[in-house]
């Protein structure tokens, strides 16, 4: 598809109105336009081998997606490409590097059909975006079912850039301001602490896991499952992972939770076919004494898995299934009880509609990692830092594990323009956000020079 099918495909041209308008199309700010873009990348190796769906990566492509406008205002919106986690189908097809290249391939397809296309949010440009570049995914991957994981986590750096751009052209200086009217509500709490959720994955030496509890004070482990292998084969290894961890913490104790206890989050990230299968993983955590210890499983089941799941007795998330409106009430009607949101995975546009919808319902979201960069914690941690505190705790929750992964960790702090405020740094498992943060915006409107330079 080319750019004028692709602008007639959504009303941009000769004056015809979009198909899908957004509800803050009534909060109207500057139209903009963008028309020059590009797109670069690098690619970040990892320390060891990071192990989840079944599968390994062994390092992350770094995406960096130049936007310009009308008036000559340009942006860079950053992103971490995880083909593993959009599409583990796709990620076993192709090598790493092969993978990688079509994601790549697709965000810079994604630039060119932004050009020219009329917005007054991000959130309207997403709206008119996203059909057809999923449909321009399906033809480069050859992939009918391919997954919408994939061209969301295309689109995190071009709707990046077009958050940058929509708060620059508006004189928007906050982050708290760029939010448009209908989505403040949900996103309207300032929390002080955010609970930082320590990546335990397949290979993760028992050693670290306990050296970051008792050494660093990390309190909620996230427990990578689903490991590789045929439904029963996985279940073993599960078993045997779950029964190593809690042996080495079950003795351990720490004063940010209410029971004094280590808490666990299960990620078995869509690996399970069967919810009887899973109940065989909770009975197992009771016979080990673990199962008090679960405050939440992260997407559990296949995506395709249609069970009700409200009588498992422990509180299951939505987080691959939900990658839309559709696919977040699916899964709440079949007994789930929050979203996960990524707005480093599944565009910062998608994660405000996510969190509107969760709240209206009553229901409690928390913020997961894809493993991304340092600047990119911080636009997590700003979605993060405005949802209301997670049941059970005074806090949000948020994942983030690059330092645990990446092998140029450091030097990738260097490239934030405010790596080395207080707020980005854990304090006995929790990031601290005080009044600068806010008043910052966790640095995330502020230019990085790196990858400025990668544009010259």
């Amino acid at each position: 598809m080319n750019r004028r099918q692709f602008l007639q495909t959504t009303g941009a041209v000769a004056g015809l109105p979009l198909l899908h308008p957004s509800p803050n199309q009534a909060h109207r700010s500057k139209t903009l336009r963008i028309n020059r873009t590009n797109a670069n990348f690098e690619r970040e190796p990892l320390i060891r081998q990071f192990g989840f769906k079944g599968n390994f990566m062994h390092e992350c492509w770094q995406s960096a997606s130049l936007v310009e406008t009308e008036s000559g205002l340009r942006k860079i919106g950053l992103a971490t490409q995880n083909v593993l986690y959009d599409d583990a189908d796709v990620y076993s097809l192709y090598s790493e590097a092969g993978a990688n290249a079509l994601l790549f391939s697709l965000t810079d397809q994604a630039l060119r059909m932004m050009r020219d296309v009329p917005f007054q949010t991000p959130i309207d440009l997403m709206d008119q975006l996203l059909e057809p570049i999923h449909k321009a995914g399906i033809q480069l991957t050859n992939r009918p079912a391919l997954n919408k994981l994939f061209t969301l986590n295309a689109l995190v750096g071009p709707d990046n850039a077009a958050w940058l751009l929509y708060a620059a052209e508006n004189g928007y200086r906050t982050f708290d301001e760029l939010i448009p009217q209908p989505y403040r509500t949900a996103l309207g709490y300032r929390n002080k602490r955010i609970a930082i959720l320590y990546s335990a994955s397949y290979s993760l030496p028992i050693a670290d896991i306990r050296r970051a509890v008792e050494q660093q004070g990390y309190f909620v482990v996230k427990i990578k499952l689903g490991q590789p292998g045929t439904q029963a084969e996985m279940l073993e290894k599960d078993k045997q992972r779950l029964t190593e961890i809690h042996t080495a913490l079950k003795n351990l104790t720490t004063p940010q939770t209410p029971s004094g206890r280590i808490i666990y989050t299960l990620d078995p990230n869509a690996r399970y076919e069967r919810k009887e299968t899973l109940l065989r993983l909770l009975d197992h955590t009771k016979k080990i004494g673990a199962f008090d210890q679960i405050l939440l499983i992260e997407e559990p089941l296949f995506e395709t898995n249609e069970e009700l799941v409200g009588d498992v007795g422990v509180r299951l998330c939505a987080d691959e299934s939900a990658h839309d409106y559709e696919g977040a009430v699916r899964r709440l009607d079949q007994g789930y009880q929050a979203l996960v949101l990524k707005g480093i995975a599944k565009t910062l546009s998608q994660s405000m509609k996510m969190a509107k919808t969760a709240h209206e319902r009553g229901i409690p979201c928390l913020c997961a990692d894809l493993t991304v960069n340092p600047i990119l914690i911080d636009w997590n941690k700003n979605l993060a830092a405005r949802l209301k505190p997670f049941p059970g705790l005074d806090m949000q929750l948020l994942e983030a594990n690059g330092d645990l992964n990446y092998r140029n960790w450091q030097t990738m702090v260097g490239y934030h323009p405010r790596g080395t405020a207080s707020w980005t740094r854990a304090k006995q498992g929790v990031f601290e956000l005080d009044d600068t943060f806010y008043a910052e915006s966790g640095g995330i409107l502020q230019p990085s020079a790196h990858y400025k330079a990668m544009f010259r």
